[in-house]
């Protein structure tokens, strides 16, 4: 995978205001699983994960609490979520994760983003196909073939396991994800997972250069400045900073 699952991070950490972006689709996320599923963590393992990952990226408390709170008064905004894609500049793919309460305006804003750097958003499929969807769970530990019986034991379809630095890197289907966190917490105790999530991780990669570079910059800024917009992945290879 090499590391594949630092390309979201790296793409969010270009805005300027990215705290308060990141707060914002926090909150949102977390009052959508809370709503959708319970406000109660222990009874809510999406929302455990979500809370406890908000905390790793410094999320304030009365964020979290503020949406947890939002959610247990069963009105507010009705949220769907919608996933766009396409191919961006350079011919690089894209997947555009998102929350919206106006689907029309979310998919207009996104289209702009692709229309205004000389690309074109596709169809549902027309890039997906090219990425895996899975569970990440990243860890310190150094006994690899330990991991692997814990979650083959456990029935996980494990798709990789990479071993660096002293850390673990599990790849699964992301419809294993909280039986393999659950049963690596089993069997090594309470982990500090340095990232916990479920990511799309493109299966090949694309190199972009020359104006490419600025009009991708562009595009990914255009796309994380939209409220509406959880998440952006794609496949270009060493992404401009």
């Amino acid at each position: 995978m090499g590391r594949a699952y630092q390309n979201r991070k790296d793409s969010m950490a270009k805005t300027s205001n990215m705290k308060a972006r990141v707060y914002s689709r926090y909150g949102r996320e977390i009052y959508v699983t809370a709503k959708s599923g319970g406000v109660d963590p222990n009874g809510n393992l999406a929302l455990r994960s979500l809370i406890e990952r908000a905390k790793k990226d410094q999320v304030p408390s009365h964020v979290i609490e503020k949406a947890i709170d939002k959610a247990k008064g069963g009105a507010g905004e009705d949220f769907s979520r919608a996933r766009y894609e396409g191919f961006g500049p350079g011919g690089c793919m894209a997947i555009i994760e998102c929350l919206t309460d106006n689907p029309n305006r979310t998919f207009g804003d996104v289209r702009q983003a692709f229309t205004k750097t000389k690309t074109k958003i596709g169809t549902e499929g027309s890039v997906s196909h090219s990425f895996d969807h899975l569970a990440i769970l990243v860890f310190a530990h150094d006994d690899e073939e330990a991991v692997l019986e814990a979650l083959m034991e456990a029935d996980v379809d494990v798709t990789d396991i990479e071993n660096e630095d002293g850390k673990l890197s599990v790849f699964a289907p992301h419809t294993d994800y909280f039986k393999a966190k659950q049963a690596l917490i089993e069997a090594f105790g309470d982990i500090d997972f340095e990232v916990d999530e479920i990511q799309f991780v493109p299966q090949t990669y694309t190199e972009i250069s020359g104006d490419d570079v600025a009009l991708f910059e562009k595009f990914m800024n255009m796309l994380n400045d939209l409220e509406d917009v959880q998440a952006v992945y794609h496949n270009v290879e060493n992404p401009p900073l």
